[in-house]
């Protein structure tokens, strides 16, 4: 799994791509703070090589939890920007810091 930034200077937004390597997957979205948790409004498009991908604009200078949602079942970014305990989930979420 990996995160890409690329900021925009004519803008106050950051293009973040999100990767995420899943053969046999059938559906892959990032769910978080910046779109309610909602698994279904950023689902990632599968490339022919197998890997899940797609590009976020969020407002830079902020930070967001988030989780990828793998055929249904939520995981961590491994290179997220750190981890946040939640007492909802009962459990860490990634950080993206913009």
């Amino acid at each position: 799994m990996a995160i890409s930034k690329q900021y925009l200077k004519s803008k106050p937004i950051c293009k973040v791509t999100f990767t995420v390597p899943a053969k046999e997957a059938d559906s892959v979205s990032v769910a978080g703070e910046f779109n309610n948790w909602d698994t279904g409004s950023h689902l990632l498009k599968k490339l022919k090589n197998g890997t899940f991908k797609g590009t976020v604009n969020l407002p830079k200078d902020n930070q967001f939890q988030f989780k990828y949602v793998v055929d249904g079942e939520w995981t961590n970014e491994n290179e997220a920007d750190g981890y946040l305990w939640s007492d909802y989930a009962a459990t860490d979420n990634s950080l993206l810091i913009v």
